[in-house]
């Protein structure tokens, strides 16, 4: 079973896109304990996943559940997996090392020169100087870890040149994505700033492919290229599809981060389990909305992911123009990119996505 874990409902930034409730709460050690078993009970890996908030402001609590794994792990023969999202604030050297020796999966929250127009502290004071200088700690010592990029309209001209600077940094794994939400307003000018700069970000990527041995995955665009040549973006799959479930601070079971407190995606808990035929239920409710039926980008966006249709329109299966408007825009220049890497330069094309696009030939 893979879960998510909100370990706190508290995080020591206040980023001005955030959508998130910061009015606390910590789980329990009892109930951190029964989440590693109920992990254990389903499947044949156990996948936790460490979240907040802030996670690393509860930093035992995350020793603990990976000795309780490893413990578990040891007893039933089962791998256990360990992934965290964090904003860097609180990365040590102590803490790096035990997460290395576990294989933990370190996503990095980190917008790069833009992070000091958006992720400051409550006091106003940025973050860049601190969380610049732990993810070159992170990246010393766990070279596949993920920079995780939040773009907000304010910020949108720095951002090609903030994906340069965590490629700088030597981050060779990078995702991202806008800002969505009540808490943030684009306007027409700000979506042709933003297009602008993926199509820099794009020319930058591209002779990367060409030029570098170890070229950047970015994942906007990296994920729409394999979509054109597989025949589906693999960034559409919804994590709750995949059988990724949330546990909020007192073990109760969502299905995703987005729908936590919501009692019509309630599962269960980690002390009595889930309720299999309702996870099935909703499964079968996740579907591409009625509006994209006739789209013929249908099938390459990630229309059917119910957290941002949340943030944007308040329902899961309805997709907003905005939503709409950058995943267009995305496949666009994708396609574009993929097209001319593949007809120039074949050979690193098919090196790095594993086949040339369909029907075009050198």
């Amino acid at each position: 079973m893979k879960l998510t874990l909100h370990l706190t409902g508290r995080c020591d930034l206040d980023c001005d896109y955030c959508p998130a409730d910061k009015s606390g709460g910590r789980m329990a050690e009892k109930t951190l304990y029964a989440a590693c078993d109920f992990a254990f009970s389903i499947g044949k890996t156990a996948g936790l996943c460490f979240f907040g908030g802030e996670p690393l402001l509860e930093k035992e609590l995350i020793y603990k559940a990976v000795e309780r794994c490893e413990e578990l792990s040891r007893r039933t023969g089962k791998p256990a997996e360990f992934r965290m999202t964090t904003n860097g604030t609180h990365l040590d050297t102590g803490f790096l090392s035990m997460a290395k020796s576990c294989g933990m999966v370190i996503g990095l929250s980190f917008d790069g020169l833009m992070q000091d127009v958006s992720r400051k502290r409550p006091d106003g004071s940025g973050t860049f100087d601190t969380v610049s200088s732990n993810a070159k700690l992170l990246i010393s010592e766990m070279p596949e870890s993920v920079a995780m990029m939040t773009v907000s309209p304010k910020a949108a001209g720095r951002y090609a040149e903030s994906v340069r600077y965590i490629a700088s940094l030597g981050f060779r794994n990078i995702s991202a994505t806008i800002a969505y939400g009540s808490r943030v307003r684009w306007t027409e000018k700000d979506i042709s700033v933003l297009r602008a700069e993926l199509e820099k970000i794009a020319e930058f990527c591209s002779a990367g492919i060409v030029h570098s041995p170890r070229p950047v995955m970015f994942a906007p665009l990296d994920c729409r290229i394999m979509g054109l040549i597989y025949g589906k973006n693999a960034s559409s799959q919804c994590s709750f599809l995949s059988g990724q479930l949330t546990s909020d601070v007192n073990g109760d079971i969502y299905r995703c981060t987005q729908f936590i407190g919501d009692e019509r995606h309630y599962l269960g808990n980690v002390f009595d389990g889930i309720d299999i035929k309702r996870q099935y239920d909703l499964m079968k409710q996740v579907r591409i909305p009625e509006q994209c039926i006739s789209c013929d980008m249908r099938e390459r966006c990630s229309n059917i992911c119910g957290c941002n249709n949340r943030l944007e329109t308040g329902d899961e299966n309805k997709v907003s123009p905005l939503i709409c408007t950058y995943e267009r825009m995305l496949t666009e220049i994708a396609d574009l990119t993929a097209r001319k890497l593949c007809r120039d330069h074949r050979e690193e094309f098919v090196r790095r996505y594993g086949a040339p696009i369909p029907g075009i030939t050198e």
